[in-house]
């Protein structure tokens, strides 16, 4: 049975700002995380020189199709591992990664700049993943929708504008197709930076994946184990 493609975002406990002076509350909560430290992970120190102002959220999907044959805790440990060993990188290249049933797992320090297999300035990207090929699979509205309210939050956080939301194939022009055509349609339309804005005003946007893509994948990607 295929999964709706409608989900909403929930935003309950989120406060406009004030006009009181000073710090005014974030109306973006920060979602549930699963920190590092829950997960396993096992990084390598980062050198002082790789520390970043984060200017733009770029989005990227894994790139590999999810079969669900491993929990996503597992998923993050390997990548972790493989980076590590393959590639010479002191952590996960990315800062956060979100498994299909939408659990956001913490990956290297907001602080430092991220990694990348494509050449393009790194300083200044937030780098978030979400688990699966979406060339070949379809997002789960619930993967979608706690990259809305990460992304919401982090736009928040660090004063990023929406227009500075982007997939990783606009960040490293012509390298990769990534984050996939079934992703990528949304933040080529706007829709994703319309969701992101109204999470940002304390809305609960209603995420509607819409229909397939002629000639796109058709099934959504599989349930992540739980673990």
């Amino acid at each position: 049975m295929k999964l709706p493609m409608i989900v909403a975002v929930s935003l309950a406990g989120a406060a406009l700002a004030g006009d009181e002076p000073g710090p005014k509350p974030s109306p973006a909560p920060r979602p549930e995380v699963v920190s590092a430290s829950d997960w396993g992970s096992k990084p390598q120190p980062i050198p002082d020189s790789r520390k970043h102002t984060p200017k733009f959220v770029t989005i990227h999907h894994a790139g590999v199709i999810w079969a669900a044959k491993v929990t996503p805790d597992v998923f993050v440990r390997n990548m972790q591992s493989w980076g590590q060993r393959d590639k010479g990188w002191p952590d996960l290249p990315y800062h956060f990664l979100i498994a299909p049933d939408g659990r956001i797992y913490e990956g290297r320090p907001l602080d430092y700049e991220p990694e990348s297999n494509t050449k393009y300035p790194l300083s200044g990207n937030i780098g978030v993943e979400m688990m699966g090929d979406f060339g070949a699979q379809r997002p789960d509205p619930r993967q979608v929708a706690s990259c809305v309210k990460l992304t919401a939050w982090l736009c928040d956080r660090y004063g990023i504008d929406p227009s500075l939301i982007r997939g990783h194939k606009d960040a490293a022009s012509g390298q990769t197709t990534c984050p996939g055509k079934d992703f990528d349609r949304y933040l080529k339309d706007g829709q994703f930076r319309r969701w992101v804005q109204e999470a940002r005003e304390g809305q609960e946007p209603a995420i509607d994946l819409g229909p397939p893509l002629p000639g796109g994948p058709t099934e959504p990607i599989p349930a992540a184990p739980k673990g």
